[in-house]
């Protein structure tokens, strides 16, 4: 007999008693496959070949001895195997992608099929510019949207992802001191405690100290310890806005006016630029340099296939530092700056070969411009009501990290709710994933313990955030009724189950080896 969950729907019984029937009626993904590697096929090829005319004897001894260590797949084996690979994935053409600090919204697939119009999928960085025109307009409209939705007279389009992003800002703050002679004096930059790891990283790469500021109760940036820390040594601040407790920092004029005073400069991590675009201008609020990640506000993929793109807007101060190359309308074309005899005298460099990722920029202008300036402003305004709608509706069960107020883009709680249950944060996540869901980020940022960061955005419905919101009290009821069967072990649905992290952590297998018994030879 099947049993009916809350929601009305049958649930499948168990056949093995130590797997608990989910709550909701969906299950994890069930169907295996192995690795390629171990996949049969050995003897056979899915492509027939004429015999080579040339017997390779002039190789010498490069001509290859050993099989070449891959099968032979018919073209329904290939598109089986990675349908399947595939659905051992969690994804947003899936379902919602909770992860906090991310914004894994959905990517329209207008922005994929202009991404594949020719003379922007198929041209090469190397032809000449009066070839390229077109895709040269391209990038000039969309640094025009970028310093315009920001209010900064410069953008570096060149940057692959948010951490290239602030690489890029920061090696254009060190060139304006070295400009003017103050660089062996300011070595320090300072880091709240809540920043990205990567901020304090991308400091001590560029050479920096790092100095951490301390933050308030509230969740925001201690004023107070700023201002003690900042001095002449200082040559930056890194402060994200909003920040990744999900909160907007009330004192951010009070922050670069501090900054500034102390002739130091202000880079913002524009890693949550999703939740003000078209409401707040960056440059306004005095920010010098900031990246901003397309993929989180601009639905370009998480990579895409290959390189991201984190362009970087600059202040007037910051912006004859920008690297080359980037786009110039002369009025009879447009043509790149490249060269250090042109106008990229005071270019701290460049930070690729070429001139970023086209198809990134192809995708996040489409977006900007089916949106239009009113549909960007109201991305921001969907996002926060979305984030603020869960916080409101998982209140009751679970113990926000900062109750007061509204929050931004992303609703943040701790493990306070979970206290006398012997359930972890961890635990918690991975009894999600039976129910269907991806877990929200966990354990970050570490100013909150055992914090679950969570970020619908905006392009999820209310029908679909009622989903997750039904399923997230159905775990926390169950856990805070003593059902701990059910989260310790879990994920018991999943194609994988839980491993020993500590293990993995401690003894990884880096090196992949043929099961036994078969005559495959690793490589």
């Amino acid at each position: 007999m099947s049993t009916m969950n809350t929601v009305g729907r049958p649930t499948a019984p168990n056949a093995v008693t130590s797997k608990p029937a989910t709550l909701t009626g969906a299950r994890g993904l069930l169907q295996d496959e192995h690795l390629i590697f171990e996949s049969d096929g050995w003897g056979k090829t899915g492509v027939d070949l004429a015999e080579p005319k040339i017997d390779g004897s002039d190789l010498g001894d490069l001509v290859r001895r050993d099989p070449i260590g891959l099968p032979g797949l018919s073209e329904p084996e290939t598109m089986r195997h990675y349908v399947r690979l595939s659905q051992k994935n969690h994804a947003i053409d899936l379902a919602i992608y909770p992860l906090g600090s991310c914004t894994m919204k959905h990517n329209p697939r207008l922005n994929e099929k202009m991404a594949r119009l020719p003379g922007f999928s198929d041209i090469h960085p190397l032809q000449p510019q009066s070839t390229v025109q077109g895709a040269l307009e391209l990038m000039d409209a969309l640094s025009h949207w970028l310093t315009t939705l920001t209010g900064m007279p410069a953008v570096a389009l060149s940057p692959k992802a948010g951490a290239h992003g602030e690489l890029c800002g920061l090696m254009a703050i060190r060139a304006a001191h070295e400009a003017s002679g103050e660089h062996e004096a300011r070595r320090k930059v300072l880091v709240p405690t809540s920043a990205h790891g990567t901020n304090p990283a991308t400091a001590a790469f560029v050479g920096y100290s790092v100095v951490e500021v301390a933050q308030t109760d509230d969740g925001r940036v201690d004023v107070a310890d700023l201002a003690a820390k900042l001095g002449p040594d200082v040559a930056a601040i890194m402060v994200t806005n909003p920040n990744t407790c999900g909160l907007f920092e009330r004192d951010i004029l009070e922050i670069s006016r501090l900054t500034h005073e102390a002739g130091a400069y202000f880079y913002c991590d524009g890693a949550n630029f999703n939740a003000i675009v078209g409401r707040v201008r960056p440059g306004d609020l005095g920010v010098d340099a900031m990246h901003i990640n397309l993929h989180k506000t601009f639905s370009t993929p998480h990579g895409g296939g290959g390189p991201g793109a984190g362009p970087v807007v600059l202040s007037a101060a910051l912006a004859p530092f920008a690297p080359a190359p980037w786009v110039v309308n002369t009025g009879d074309g447009f043509k790149l700056v490249e060269r250090e005899e042109d106008e990229a005298a005071q270019a701290f460099g460049r930070l690729c070969a070429f001139q970023g990722q086209m198809g990134m920029y192809v995708r996040a202008l489409s977006y900007m411009m089916s949106h239009g300036s009113d549909g960007l402003r109201q991305v921001a305004e969907d996002a926060v009501l979305n984030a603020n709608y869960i916080k409101a509706r998982l209140g009751d069960l679970m113990s926000a990290a900062f109750p007061d107020g509204p929050c931004m883009h992303e609703a943040l709680f701790d493990d306070e709710w979970l206290k006398g249950t012997d359930i972890t944060t961890l635990d918690f996540a991975k009894a999600m994933i039976d129910e269907g869901f991806h877990p929200m980020t966990m354990y970050f940022p570490l100013v909150v313990h055992g914090a679950m960061l969570i970020e619908p955005t905006e392009t999820e419905s209310k029908q679909e955030l009622d989903r997750f919101i039904h399923a997230m009290r159905l775990l926390a009821e169950a856990a805070k009724a003593g059902d701990v069967d059910r989260f310790k072990g879990a994920p018991f649905h999943a194609p994988l189950k839980r491993l020993d992290e500590t293990r993995a952590a401690r003894s990884p297998i880096l090196r992949w080896t043929a099961p036994e018994g078969t005559n495959i030879a690793a490589e």
